[in-house]
């Protein structure tokens, strides 16, 4: 059920952009970062991420995308979510077309309402697995400044193995800002998730060379105690203790975003 402690000292709108009409939750002040929630729903552990960003001088926005805000998921939870957003939601391409999702233009709007709410450099944003690749092709939006992709599992099957859910112009723009702009990107696995195949990370090894800094974790990095396999570097699989490698990723990340918006 939705846990209201987790929404402590956030403030939630809607915000309208082209079809779309979007429930947002923001918290804190200084430069906007956008952290998109995993599947199933904007739960508590994406939401303790939020705070930590938020507790180092930034702006937190978080879009409700799918699942119900605030609830701990179960497994079952999960898995109807998966089917339902892959089955029936028209806001998200799953399979390998060369397209990204449409819900990508209302999170491009979102960043420029960010930006213009909050200053600094631009906006950082964050995916996490059905919505890791968002975060790249959101770079065709100026305000967007430090992309990561945490465990980005789109486009699913084979044939989308060495792909990501952006188009060509899109990974294009990303590219020519990276140089033109001295930008770049990160990206997060665990090694042995088959939503997050090595030859996807490879492509982006390829395609951004040193601007794209990669990230793969063993299973021994991850929380044993999480209720599902190695996946979820940021949330389910975070050990939250001094030293240990996930704890150590999260630092670099919200460093990052310190760093490039301008904390």
């Amino acid at each position: 059920m939705k846990n209201p402690e987790a929404f402590a000292g956030y403030e939630a709108f809607d915000f309208s952009d082209g079809p779309f009409t979007r429930r947002v939750w923001r918290k804190g002040s200084g430069p906007a970062v956008i952290v998109m929630h995993e599947i199933p729903n904007l739960h508590p552990q994406v939401l303790r991420f939020a705070d930590r960003v938020a507790a180092q001088g930034m702006t937190v926005y978080c879009p409700s995308l799918f699942g119900e805000d605030g609830r701990m998921p179960s497994q079952a939870y999960a898995l109807g979510q998966m089917l339902w957003t892959i089955c029936v939601r028209r806001e998200f391409n799953v399979w390998a077309n060369g397209k990204s999702s449409p819900i990508v233009d209302w999170l491009r709007a979102l960043a420029r309402h960010a930006h213009a709410a909050c200053g600094g450099r631009g906006v950082g944003a964050v995916g996490m697995c059905l919505t890791g690749g968002f975060a790249l092709a959101m770079m065709t939006e100026p305000a967007v400044v430090a992309p990561v992709l945490s465990q980005p599992s789109l486009p699913l099957g084979k044939k989308g193995a060495g792909r990501i859910d952006a188009s060509p112009e899109e990974i294009a723009c990303a590219k020519r800002r990276f140089e033109a702009e001295d930008l770049s990107m990160m990206a997060l696995r665990f090694t042995s998730d088959k939503l997050v195949p090595a030859e996807r990370f490879a492509m982006l090894k390829d395609t951004f060379g040193d601007r794209c800094q990669t990230i793969d974790l063993t299973d021994a990095d991850a929380n044993p105690a999480a209720p599902i396999a190695p996946h979820s570097v940021l949330t389910w699989h975070l050990i939250d203790e001094p030293g240990s490698a996930t704890k150590q990723v999260e630092q670099d990340v919200i460093a990052f975003f310190r760093h490039r918006t301008g904390a």
